[in-house]
């Protein structure tokens, strides 16, 4: 079985066996299966593949960008992709929340229900705008990486590649150590993904077994609309901007983005997921790595396609369960407010209730009325999470393709890229070469 099938099979498997245990009410707290299963063994393989993921992620983006600016050719080029990149962002989440208040409103879901919740919930404080902006230069890069505050490490790489170009050939030995150890974290990536079959088992059978299944049916318009919304802008919306944009077949990228929509499933983490993002873009679609390196970490920071639908979805449910008619000009200020507050919130935790409590706050709806959601909120982040992965792609397929920068033979190959068990196998021949150029440097000394 190829990686596809063995993580696919391994989310199955972990979707049966977090519902056995949910249905069959062997997660009551303090019970054995709770300490020891679903808290214990499940809980900590889960935890330790995020930690993984995350652990490439700074690395990756900072060395593959620094290689990506090096090797872009027309430093002009990287402006125009910038602000292609930017402005279908920006486009295709006004779209997603234009269309989850367009279903939801139709639907008139929450109306003439009395849902009551013991969930309280406290709006917090987004930082300004004009404060993300000047955060995006960080005053110490070490300590930005350090808190994987994206924006300004996608700065630092930026500036690290102008510089090595601006001193010339004297920085080719640099360049050169730079790209290998670009390489080197690809191949980091791959070892982590061998490994994802029995992550994904894990963190779904936790969620799935954590989920109370009386909640999911007292909210099952909610649930409904909104899953149904986010896979309309999977598969209608996104593959209809890919094909008018970029004139390639949805079908191909749809089956390549498989185990990157997996990953995003499980670890309801954008930034998480961009090294296997990363590594789909590049080898399987075939986006140059030029493009790829600055569109893929851009798009897990200010794209919330899935997260701007989840907005629009709620604020009308909320809407209707309180009663507040917000009319045309109320929808029109949440489809603004959002697209906004995507920019604004930038690399902040939970930033999707943040924007969520913003956006309650600009329409006069109470706060406390996220707290209804907040039960069925972790599995809905799952599912909005792989629609933003897939968004991110999209447009690197789009700007790539725009400026050339696409190998239109990678991206109709099936195979091209596919995970080989091959990329995670030590050859003893090059074992012993490395160990006769350790020893050899050491008895030199």
């Amino acid at each position: 079985m190829n990686l596809t099938v063995k993580v696919l099979l391994g989310m199955a498997l972990g979707i049966v066996v977090g519902l056995v245990i949910n249905l069959g009410g062997m997660n009551a707290a303090g019970s054995l299966i709770n300490e020891y299963l679903v808290n214990g063994l499940f809980h900590v393989v889960g935890k330790m593949f995020v930690n993984a993921l995350k652990m490439m992620v700074v690395p990756l983006v900072l060395f593959s960008l620094i290689c990506g600016v090096c090797g872009i050719g027309d430093i002009k080029l990287l402006g125009r992709i910038g602000s292609k990149a930017f402005v279908l962002y920006m486009v295709t989440t006004a779209i997603a929340i234009a269309t989850g208040i367009l279903l939801a409103a139709s639907l008139g879901i929450g109306e003439g229900m009395n849902a009551e919740t013991t969930a309280k919930f406290t709006g917090k404080e987004s930082p300004p705008l004009s404060e993300v902006l000047i955060n995006v230069i960080p005053s110490n890069p070490v300590n930005a990486m350090a808190q994987g505050e994206m924006l300004s490490i996608i700065f630092f790489a930026i500036l690290c590649g102008v510089g090595l170009l601006l001193v010339g050939k004297k920085a080719k030995t640099v360049v050169e150590f730079v790209e290998l150890l670009n390489e080197v974290m690809m191949k980091m990536v791959s070892i982590i993904m061998a490994l994802a079959p029995y992550a994904v088992f894990c963190l779904i059978a936790k969620a799935i077994a954590s989920l109370g299944l009386d909640l999911l049916a007292q909210l099952l318009g909610y649930v409904l609309v909104l899953i149904g919304v986010l896979l309309f802008h999977l598969f209608v919306t996104l593959q209809v901007v890919l094909k008018v944009f970029s004139g390639l077949g949805s079908k191909i990228f749809l089956a390549k983005m498989r185990n990157a929509q997996v990953f995003a499933f499980s670890t309801s983490s954008s930034n998480a997921t961009i090294p296997v993002t990363l590594r789909t873009v590049t080898e399987r679609l075939g986006v140059k790595n030029s493009v790829a390196s600055f569109t893929v970490p851009f798009g897990a920071t200010i794209n919330m396609d899935g997260t701007a639908i989840m907005q629009g979805v709620a604020t009308v449910f909320i809407a209707n369960v309180y009663n507040v008619d917000l009319g045309m000009g109320g929808y029109l200020t949440v489809i603004l407010m959002s697209v906004l507050a995507s920019i604004g919130t930038a690399g902040v935790p939970g930033v999707g209730l943040i924007m969520l409590s913003m956006v309650f706050t600009q329409v006069g709806l109470p706060i406390e009325g996220i707290g209804l959601i907040l039960g069925v909120d972790r599995l809905l982040d799952m599912i909005r999470t792989a629609v933003n992965v897939s968004g991110d792609a999209v447009v690197s397929v789009i700007v790539a393709k725009s400026e050339g920068q696409l190998n239109l033979d990678v991206y109709n190959d099936p195979d091209a890229g596919a995970f080989n068990t091959a990329d995670v196998h030590l050859d003893e021949e090059v074992e012993r070469e490395m160990a006769q150029v350790v020893s050899s440097t050491h008895d030199h000394r």
